[in-house]
Order: C-alpha cells, then structure tokens, then sequence
C-alpha cells in the first residue's frame, strides 16, 4: 500500500474575521485582473496579467477598518506568448512548481482622501515576504448583478522592484543596459460580491 504526499509550500491564510457591523465581500476571480508592465530590451513595455485572484476584503463602518486577503495563482500568467510564459514560470523567474501562489494581507490603511487611501500590507512573492503601499480607489457604489448579487468595485496600482524578491533573472545587453527591467508596474482591477 503506496501513501501519496502532497508537498505544501505554505499554509492558506486564515479567514479575516467580520468585526461587528463589517460586511465581508468576495474576490470575483472571473472579473478580476492583476495587470504588470516591465520595460523589455529598455525600448518597450511588455504587459501580462494574473487571472487567478481570489480573496476577501472586509468592511467597517469606515475605510480605516478596511482589511484584505488576497491569493494569485502565479500559474494563471499570460503575456499573449507561451514561450514567454513558460519562461516566467520557471526557475529562473517565479519557479511556480517551488511557489505556486503570491500573497497580500492587509495592515494599515493610510492617507484617505475620499474613496482613494493608501494600503499598507505585506506581500509575499517567490517566498520571500515584502512590505509594500498600494494606491488604492473604492467604489462607493453597490450594483446588483442580473443573478442578485450586490457588487462593488476597486482599484489598486503599485510599482515593485523584482530583485526584492529574488527574481533576479537578465541579460546585460552589448550596448548596455539589460533586457527586463527590474522595476515593475502593478495594477488590479477588483470585482467584489458581498458574502450572503
């Protein structure tokens, strides 16, 4: 008699508990998009994106008490090339098979100015576990979906540097420069349904 084991690189984060009054609102991964911008051969911006989001974000009377747990399935990657892709999920970048998933939980939020705050939280990528600010803009507004479900939406942008967190992969050009550029651009697209 054989026993399969299944390796787990790290443990699922806890649900986020729904202070009293908070209302708790899922992640839409099917209308939800990490999109990121890198400066290719330091001529052009290459885009791709991560499908794979899921999460929840909590609610208080107030967006102080703002608190998110956000999960990318790295593996979901798309920049339109496969070769591209399949490089980006290898050793030399995201090593998907080793890491899997990237991490955002919540701390603090910051500096609000109407609907739009800054959001202090830890991020972990490629195993390595980075603070990091995003910008952040919350609809103020509820919409119900033809199926009942009441909807809202938010933005976030924030700009990375790769090497923070050991993806450190690159060519070094013969007229100088390198091929991707460390820096990162990051924005979401977040489509919200609020728990029943």
């Amino acid at each position: 008699m054989s026993t399969q084991v299944t390796e787990v690189t790290r443990p699922t984060p806890a649900p986020v508990a729904v202070p009293a009054g908070a209302t708790r609102w899922n992640i839409d991964p099917s209308h939800t998009v990490a999109l990121f911008t890198v400066r290719h051969m330091m001529v052009t911006n290459v885009r791709g994106q991560f499908s794979g989001v899921t999460g929840t974000v909590t609610l208080g009377k107030d967006l102080t008490s703002l608190q998110v747990q956000a999960t990318i399935d790295v593996a979901t990657v798309d920049t339109r090339e496969a070769k591209r892709d399949a490089h980006l999920k290898s050793p030399d970048f995201f090593d998907v098979e080793k890491f899997p998933t990237m991490t955002f939980t919540s701390k603090q939020v910051e500096a609000v100015a109407g609907d739009t705050f800054k959001l202090r939280g830890e991020l972990t990528m490629h195993g390595v576990t980075k603070e990091v600010v995003l910008e952040v803009e919350l609809s103020d507004r509820e919409q119900k979906d033809p199926y009942g479900n009441l909807r809202r939406g938010a933005s976030a942008h924030v700009k990375l540097n790769r090497k923070d967190y050991g993806l450190g992969w690159n060519v070094v050009l013969d007229t100088g420069g390198i091929a991707v550029s460390e820096q990162v651009k990051v924005e979401l697209e977040l489509s919200l349904i609020k728990a029943v």
